[in-house]
């Protein structure tokens, strides 16, 4: 069911379109009682960003282990002509997740005269707020907000978009926090979304030394220590949990079966704790798993691509190989 808005009065007035789909919100408790019943115990990452967890995030970004989100500006940066010859003008730029706003500018002012931003998150609150940031900022942009789940595919065929080239813009290696099975599930929702000539422009964080990889998720500063464990405070907070955080160490593990960094949560000493009044039992020596980010090599990304009816035209990183970005265009052959 959608609740398209264009020419409602209200708050959002400055969108040119703000298209309701209804998602579902997740249930943080079923999800962390579910969680917890495992073996061995694991929690979606998707519940890190409450106010205090996105707070700490924009911190980890800034770290000098991290090196994700300035490498692939620096990216940004040097490619624009490219893919401003590319997208072509007009384009019509979407992005799932509507992220760092510092990445999606980077992009609209690389680009020829782009006649149309498109955000789409979860949260709708924070959509629109972003959205209008960018409305205000780009008079001359047609500007509009999907509030969807967009783990569940595209639905754009209804909305009132300018007909220029759409670029999806799916930056941030954020593709590696999903399994290998939904992480194509994903792509082939953008893909059935597409039109021929549409692309998707997404980032991709490389197979790289695991020392390195290791010290982007466990920095000598704690940053992202706290980002984890900032998790068990919410469920202590929000709902009723009784868990001993400071009887938890996080730790950052590479896993070379999967090629993906895995972040737990180590118990230091037994304990009982309960959640909603359900008791659970942790182990000494026993772990929480709360994260894994997947990384790529140029193959295994290609291979990721093409299993779902992309080519992968164009590919870019850095001097030193840490982070890559990749131009997809439905295949031909599809």
């Amino acid at each position: 069911m959608h609740d398209r808005v264009s020419g409602r009065p209200s708050a959002h007035a400055a969108l040119a379109f703000y298209d309701d789909q209804h998602p579902p919100a997740g249930d943080f408790l079923a999800d962390v009682l579910d969680g917890f019943s495992r073996s061995p115990k694991q929690l979606t990452p998707v519940y890190f960003y409450d106010a205090a967890g996105s707070a700490i995030f924009d911190e980890i970004t800034e770290l000098p282990e991290y090196y994700v989100t300035r490498t692939e500006l620096a990216i940004l940066d040097r490619i624009g002509p490219e893919l401003s010859g590319l997208a072509g003008p007009g384009a019509v730029v979407i992005e799932p997740g509507s992220g760092s706003s510092v990445k999606i500018r980077k992009l609209l002012d690389a680009l020829a005269e782009p006649a149309a931003y498109v955000g789409l998150d979860i949260s709708g609150e924070h959509l629109e707020a972003a959205c209008q940031e960018i409305a205000a900022d780009y008079p001359k942009l047609q500007v509009g907000a999907i509030c969807a789940d967009f783990t569940q595919g595209l639905d754009l065929s209804h909305l009132p978009l300018e007909s220029g080239r759409r670029i999806i813009f799916f930056p941030g290696s954020t593709i590696g926090n999903f399994e290998p099975a939904a992480a194509r599930d994903l792509l082939d929702g953008f893909r059935r979304a597409m039109r021929p000539g549409d692309a998707v422009l997404i980032g991709a964080d490389r197979v790289k030394d695991p020392a390195t990889l290791v010290a982007a998720y466990d920095d000598a500063q704690g940053v992202t220590a706290r980002f984890n464990l900032n998790l068990v405070e919410r469920i202590n907070r929000e709902l009723g949990g009784t868990i001993e955080a400071d009887e938890l160490s996080h730790r950052a593990v590479w896993n070379p079966e999967f090629n993906r960094i895995e972040m737990h949560l180590h118990a230091d000493a037994d304990q009982r704790f309960e959640v909603a009044g359900r008791e659970f039992e942790l182990r000494e020596g026993e772990s929480i798993h709360t994260e894994n980010s997947h990384k790529f090599t140029p193959n295994s990304f290609t291979s990721l691509a093409e299993s779902v009816g992309f080519d992968v035209l164009h590919s870019w990183s850095d001097a030193a190989d840490l982070f890559s970005l990749h131009w997809l265009e439905p295949t031909s052959k599809a």
